[in-house]
């Protein structure tokens, strides 16, 4: 047993030592991998240029630009694209520096990696055919859809069984599928991050033919993902973050990938008190 409690020590100083090393790492190399998703509009996206693209993804450049000046040098973003089930393994293992996405802070994910501080507000929302009642009550006994391996998932599921409902959760590897079996009424409800949903929403061939609820059944903070334990590159990024907030940028950020879109009473409120002091 003692051996066992001491290679355990071992392994976690060796795995610290090693993520420690993340922004000496970045300052040798000149670059930083980016983990981006492809199918998370408006939060991560690849544009018709091939470049990735995104609120998220807006942030994290613009992190980058400042820890450069603060490494005293050019950094070079690396996208790296991650899918909803395999994107935390992605900064866990190494793989990935930073995660642009639509990444919700939780005490189970933290548990593999560190979040900077919050960069955004969101919550799950349902996505109906028009003239579907958007109350939550009123699922009882369909078929709701979700993206398989989301925080929403949980949330979904947990919900259905407090309530009692006797709905059928089907899961999705994309949100296009998940938008052709609504419409297909292979599926009656579609649940996703509010941001994301008016993303399909105005994407859709007939956007009139669908809905997105205004009320949320969560109200979700999220972060960009971090490898754990390596205090030193979080504090970059979460002054870099801070500064970002402080010049008013993120609010730009916000308006340039939701044109139109008017911030949320949590989300303004987090521009007021995200920035950390110096």
């Amino acid at each position: 047993m003692r051996l066992t409690a001491a290679l355990s020590v071992v392994l976690a100083l060796s795995a610290s030592q090693v993520f420690a090393q993340t922004l000496d790492r970045i300052a040798e190399s000149g670059e930083i991998r980016l983990g981006v998703r492809a199918d998370a509009a408006p939060m991560s996206f690849v544009g018709a240029d091939g470049a990735p693209a995104g609120y998220s993804v807006g942030v994290c450049n613009s992190v980058v630009e400042l820890l450069g000046q603060s490494l005293g040098q050019e950094i070079t973003a690396v996208p790296i694209t991650v899918s909803a089930g395999d994107r935390f393994d992605a900064v866990a293992e190494g793989r990935v520096d930073m995660l642009c996405g639509a990444a919700t802070i939780t005490l189970e994910r933290r548990e593999s990696v560190d979040f900077s501080i919050p960069i955004f507000v969101d919550g799950a929302a349902v996505m109906l055919r028009a003239g579907y009642d958007p109350e939550f009550s009123a699922l009882d006994g369909k078929r709701i859809g979700v993206r398989a391996d989301t925080s929403t998932e949980t949330v979904l599921r947990n919900s259905v069984e407090a309530s009692g409902m006797s709905s059928e959760i089907v899961t999705f590897d994309s949100h296009e599928g998940a938008v052709a079996a609504l419409v297909g009424e292979e599926i009656d409800a579609y649940f996703g991050d509010q941001s994301i949903l008016f993303a399909l929403y105005f994407a859709a061939e007939d956007p009139s033919a669908l809905v997105v609820s205004d009320n949320t059944l969560t109200v979700e903070k999220q972060g960009l993902a971090l490898p754990r334990g390596d205090d030193d590159f979080r504090l970059e990024v979460d002054r870099a973050l801070s500064a970002i907030y402080a010049s008013g940028r993120m609010r730009e950020i916000f308006e340039a990938n939701l044109p139109g879109a008017t911030p949320g009473a949590a989300l303004q409120a987090l521009f007021l008190i995200a920035p950390e002091l110096p």
